[in-house]
């Protein structure tokens, strides 16, 4: 009989989170979900169970996300799987967006999830197996998006560590995977989740018309199913050899194709300068 797997999921509240816990709990796996408010947990899965662990929890606060994972283990004796799935789109050209807005994003994005990963470690390391599922975005390897560079790069960075962690874990038995949602029917698109800028400038056309586009249009006709999304990471965690770089929906391919078609333009256009530096 197969046994079931401990999930650690952030940012179970809405959107893939939100998907991934239900269709966790539905299949019989142990969940520990977390979210600002353990009320937004228990009102949609029910009450701290033999398999299910709804929690509070600040992400940007190390001392709490350490407590949150020690109660996990306390709860159910291991964690095996952990998805970094908490996180916001701040929208906002560089110049628009104050130095307040542009931490926060990141305080969220990003070194929330390296407080996740720090206090999850020692756990996996002492097991000597588990799986890390760090969320990123197409934003996350291709920034060409007029409004949305400091969510990108949150998203670049959250890449970046990953490469890193996969190498680093590797000798412990432990897989890191950073996954590229392209679009999902979720909420990360309404009013609700995603950030404007506070001041925003007139002159800034295409941000606004990308940030028109985005909340109106694309908002609730996005081409992919969260519940599908769900059911790839529960496979990938099935995998004997899961994969560093996962994309993951209609339209992923794509944003990748542009991003390699755009570097290798720009590598064969500049070659002679690229390479006159040699000694």
């Amino acid at each position: 009989m197969e046994t079931k797997k401990v999930w650690f999921v952030t940012g179970a509240s809405k959107g893939l989170g939100f998907e991934l816990v239900k269709k966790l709990l539905s299949d019989g796996f142990k969940v520990a979900a977390t979210s600002r408010t353990v009320e937004s947990l228990t009102d949609a899965f029910g009450e701290v169970s033999e398999n299910f662990l709804p929690l509070s929890m600040n992400i940007t606060d190390n001392n709490d996300v350490k407590s949150a994972l020690d109660k996990t283990v306390g709860h159910f004796g291991n964690v095996d799987v952990i998805v970094n799935n908490a996180g916001y789109g701040q929208l906002g050209t560089l110049e628009e967006l104050s130095d307040a807005e542009a931490r926060a994003n990141f305080d969220v994005n990003v070194f929330g999830t390296l407080n996740v990963i720090r206090n999850a470690m020692p756990y996996l390391r002492a097991q000597k197996s588990g799986n890390i599922f760090n969320i990123s975005s197409v934003g996350g390897y291709y920034g060409g998006f007029p409004g949305w560079g400091v969510y990108c790069s949150t998203k670049f960075a959250v890449a970046g560590f990953t490469e890193a962690l996969a190498e680093e874990a590797r000798d412990f038995g432990i897989h890191a995977t950073v996954v590229y949602p392209a679009y999902f029917r979720t909420d990360f698109l309404t009013k609700d989740s995603v950030k404007t800028p506070e001041n925003s400038i007139e002159a800034y056309e295409a941000a606004r018309n990308s940030e028109k586009a985005h909340l109106d249009e694309i908002n609730g006709n996005q081409p992919n199913d969260p519940e599908k999304a769900a059911d790839v990471l529960i496979q990938i965690s099935k995998e004997e050899n899961p994969p560093v770089h996962l994309l993951l929906g209609v339209g992923a391919p794509e944003f990748l194709n542009n991003k390699i078609e755009a570097i290798t333009k720009d590598a064969k256009n500049w070659e002679d300068l690229t390479l006159s530096t040699g000694i």
